[in-house]
């Protein structure tokens, strides 16, 4: 299985997240104050976005970035597979 990049799945994840809500790129862009443009190249994975743009996005989309975060993290771990040298924090 080849593994994500963590760009294309943060990207991957906001267009998730915008569709769920039923918003289209310009409401997005506006409300995060960045270009149509460059969010759509964020969304595909072709940029690599700030903290600061991620925050923004992630205000316009009234989503935590610690829940992005969470969304992320699960993505590239399904894409990364099973591994020996995945640790393991124990509570």
């Amino acid at each position: 299985m080849k593994s994500a990049l963590l760009r294309e799945a943060l990207g991957e994840s906001l267009r998730e997240q915008r569709f769920a809500q039923g918003r289209t790129l310009r409401e997005v862009s506006s409300a995060a104050r960045v270009s149509l443009g460059y969010l759509s190249e964020v969304e595909r994975g072709q940029k690599e976005a700030s903290s600061e743009l991620i925050l923004a996005i992630c205000t316009a989309l009234d989503l935590p970035q610690s829940e992005l975060m969470r969304i992320v993290s699960d993505k590239m771990l399904k894409s990364e597979g099973p591994s020996e040298y995945r640790m393991t924090v124990a509570a």
